[in-house]
């Protein structure tokens, strides 16, 4: 797996896996579930111990994090994530609604706090903007040549025709416009559509290239060879 060194505007690849971090099981569970299907492939932990385990390892677009947690609380896991200079994205999710903790919260380093109950739609929007500030991408739309992806309404146009992709398709080509004309490995990119509890065929992510590719047409994504796979519009190299 790839260092959880954190996520900077020029990195060489993307993330969409989100670290959840909640102890209630029933919001847990429908968070997931519903980050999932905003498209995101979402790890879900239940403790503090095992959120910092996780970060000591492993690259995330986004952390949600409670604070309320066993075992390490979630402003200890922000501290920490902090101390070891980790710019990874942090949205607190908490019932605690008093002004001093919203401000501890953001002082420590969360980049946005939400109160519980929350509604799901403004915890994805939340997520996509801290991404996009992230990343230095205040733009919500990506475009290339005559392709145009909306990742909050999980369209994709082509020369203005809409056009059908799977749920993983579209992920896929989320992470390769949004690194276009960079190289992104087989492994990295596998490393971020899937979590811990995907099974994966070996052959997957051809299959999905050569899905996009008829779709989209075959000069969009260009394979490196001993590399991975790249989106841009130059020609290839003769």
């Amino acid at each position: 797996m790839l260092p959880a060194a954190g996520i900077r505007p020029g990195d060489d690849w993307l993330t969409m896996r989100i670290l959840l971090v909640e102890d209630d099981r029933l919001l847990g569970d429908g968070l997931q579930a519903g980050l999932t299907q905003a498209g995101y492939a979402v790890d879900w932990l239940r403790d503090g111990e095992a959120a910092v385990a996780a970060l000591s390892t492993e690259s995330f677009a986004a952390v949600v994090l409670d604070l309320g947690l066993p075992k390490r609380d979630g402003l200890s896991v922000l501290q920490w994530l902090r101390g070891r200079h980790d710019a990874t994205p942090v949205l607190i999710l908490s019932a605690r609604d008093q002004l001093q903790d919203k401000v501890r919260g953001l002082d420590l380093g969360a980049d946005d706090y939400v109160l519980k109950p929350c509604d799901l739609d403004e915890v994805t929007a939340r997520l996509r903007a801290l991404v996009r500030r992230a990343h230095g991408r205040p733009e919500p739309m990506l475009a290339l040549g005559e392709i145009e992806l909306n990742p909050a309404a999980r369209t994709v146009m082509r020369a203005g025709q809409a056009v059908d992709l799977t749920a993983r398709e579209f992920d896929l080509l989320h992470l390769l416009l949004q690194n276009a004309n960079r190289v992104l490995t087989r492994r990295s990119l596998e490393e971020q559509l899937y979590t811990w509890s995907d099974t994966v065929d070996s052959n997957a992510l051809e299959v999905h290239i050569h899905h996009l590719r008829r779709k989209l047409g075959n000069d969009l994504i260009r394979t490196v060879r001993g590399v991975g796979y790249m989106a841009s519009t130059a020609a290839s190299p003769s």
